[in-house]
């Protein structure tokens, strides 16, 4: 029989920074910021997961275009979690925690066919899109032009990474 035992987390919530954004609000953009890094390496992993299965006609377009798209959310990832760590907080980075609060849906394990993936990519990005926009108002809310920035670029690439996979789907009119 395996015994249980309890670990005690000593590390801070929040360590100390010379950072002047008041404390208050660094806590709760590190509440946000951790929400949205769930989020991003949910998002991350569904674009390699489209990567790895996706068939069809329209393959190798399709299989390189979802490779871009993990490594572009890749560096926003990174860009996330440095900043939760340059206000003092800790980046909850795990798989197992970001599983726990991403806002994602599920991403379809049993597509194969390209427009499948389209389709599950597309939902994907949005869903992540629409939080990057909500993460700059609330940065903004907060005091934090830096942390708006910085959502506003990721809503930028996000967005564009939507209309190269939307064009897969769109007919010409």
């Amino acid at each position: 029989m395996r015994k249980t035992v309890a670990i005690v987390d000593e590390t801070p919530e929040m360590y100390t920074t010379e950072n002047d954004i008041l404390l208050d609000h660094r806590i709760n953009l590190n509440r946000l910021l951790n929400q949205r890094l769930a989020s991003a390496i949910d998002l991350q992993m569904q674009m390699k997961q489209a990567h790895w299965n996706v068939k069809g006609p329209s393959f190798i377009a399709l299989h390189e275009l979802f490779d871009r798209a993990h490594s572009e959310v890749e560096g926003y990832v990174d860009t996330i979690a440095e900043r939760i760590v340059q206000f003092g907080g800790i980046a909850h980075g795990t798989v197992r925690s970001s599983a726990a609060s991403t806002e994602l849906a599920d991403y379809p394990a049993a597509i194969s066919e390209g427009s499948a993936h389209v389709e599950a990519v597309a939902r994907a990005l949005s869903t992540f899109g629409s939080e990057a926009r909500n993460m700059i108002r609330e940065a903004n809310t907060l005091e934090d032009a830096g942390t708006a920035d910085i959502f506003t670029e990721i809503s930028r690439g996000i967005d564009k990474l939507l209309w190269f996979v939307e064009a897969h789907s769109q007919a010409a009119r």
